[in-house]
């Protein structure tokens, strides 16, 4: 949304509508529509308009990654995994949704693919903060958890406030028995706002 055309997001919407109105087959005003109904947590809504932006541009990657995202936030994994496949092979350049697979695929217990998949996000897309740190976890299930704490600091090295990889940093020192480092990335992760699990913050207290 523009904040120098609009005062409120029901100002975008009514414009953009009244846009699609005059061209009903343009993807792209049917793509901000659903971004801005997104924002109001209207999530019918939202995935009607992305179904009709791929509907009528089928090679729209970013339609798809949110649409993905909508089935993710119901909890229906398999729908995210195949709209990230549809994004991936309507742009194989684009990381993200090699990122998303990799999460979708550690969400299901499949730790190869995750990490076929985040390696593949990372070649395209080196500074990629949340695949780094994704691939810090799926390397920790995987076992391996001197891998895991490289992929968390390389995140951390760029976005030292990302609570995830604070997190995933944590559990990788806590699985390497080095628990004075762990409450130390607890504290970050909190800190930075991530909502660290009950158990894990109780294992640690006493080695504060």
């Amino acid at each position: 949304m523009s904040e120098q055309q609009f005062n409120t997001i029901e100002e975008y919407i009514a414009d953009l509508r009244t846009k699609i109105a005059v061209n009903p087959q343009c993807a792209n005003h049917h793509y901000n529509l659903g971004v801005a109904y997104l924002s109001k947590r209207m999530w019918q809504e939202a995935e009607q308009c992305f179904r009709e932006a791929v509907d009528n541009s089928p090679r729209m990657a970013d339609a798809y990654v949110q649409l993905g995202g909508i089935c993710l936030q119901r909890g229906d994994i398999d729908g995210c995994i195949s709209n990230n496949r549809m994004a991936k092979n309507s742009r194989p350049q684009f990381a993200v949704p090699f990122a998303n697979l990799g999460f979708c695929y550690m969400q299901k217990g499949e730790v190869d693919k995750a990490l076929a998949m985040l390696k593949k996000a990372m070649n395209r897309d080196p500074e990629y903060v949340q695949a780094m740190a994704t691939l810090g976890s799926a390397h920790l299930m995987d076992g391996n958890p001197e891998e895991s704490v490289k992929w968390c600091r390389k995140a951390l090295d760029l976005a030292p406030t990302f609570g995830p990889a604070w997190n995933n940093l944590a559990l990788a020192h806590m699985e390497m028995g080095d628990f004075a480092q762990a409450v130390e990335c607890v504290d970050k992760a909190q800190e930075y706002g991530f909502e660290v699990a009950e158990p894990v913050l109780k294992e640690l207290e006493a080695y504060r």
